[in-house]
């Protein structure tokens, strides 16, 4: 994995991470500059993230906070974008998760650069949209990241 945006991750992350989504973006997906625009990425961090909460709520959830979103290099068209995910801490209603995106350039297939990097926080939430506590059953089975 790849310490410094610039450099190409000759792996991608296997340790505690989990890949939730892989994506091609398309021409249709770009800004006037021709690279694939943010809120894009943002949106599919935002999907990706939400995929190991999901499992532990068993329900409904929403987006409560975007606690951090780093771009560090631009997505192109025709990349093929892997999002890692793992969660990094649970509390009573509330889970936060790290979402990483590396992307596999068209041109230098099989080589990995890490494009976006965020923390996003997902609540339970009942039939009304309050927020609920999640089972402590279900956070029994999740092991915190070393």
């Amino acid at each position: 994995m790849a310490n410094d945006s610039s450099t190409p991750a000759s792996r991608l992350p296997s340790d505690h991470r989990e890949l939730v989504l892989k994506v091609i973006p398309m021409p249709a997906d770009c800004n006037a500059n021709g690279d694939i625009f943010g809120g894009w990425v943002m949106a599919q961090v935002d999907l990706a993230g939400a995929v190991l909460p999901a499992r532990i709520v068993k329900g409904r959830m929403a987006t409560v906070a975007v606690n951090q979103f780093i771009f560090k290099q631009p997505v192109r068209v025709g990349d093929i974008l892997s999002f890692y995910s793992h969660v990094t801490r649970i509390g009573r209603t509330s889970i936060t998760v790290m979402v990483e995106v590396f992307a596999e350039r068209f041109s230098a297939q099989g080589q990995y650069v890490k494009v976006t990097e965020a923390s996003l926080t997902y609540v339970a939430i009942d039939h009304e949209g309050r927020p609920t506590p999640i089972a402590e059953e279900a956070k029994a089975g999740w092991v915190a990241p070393a």
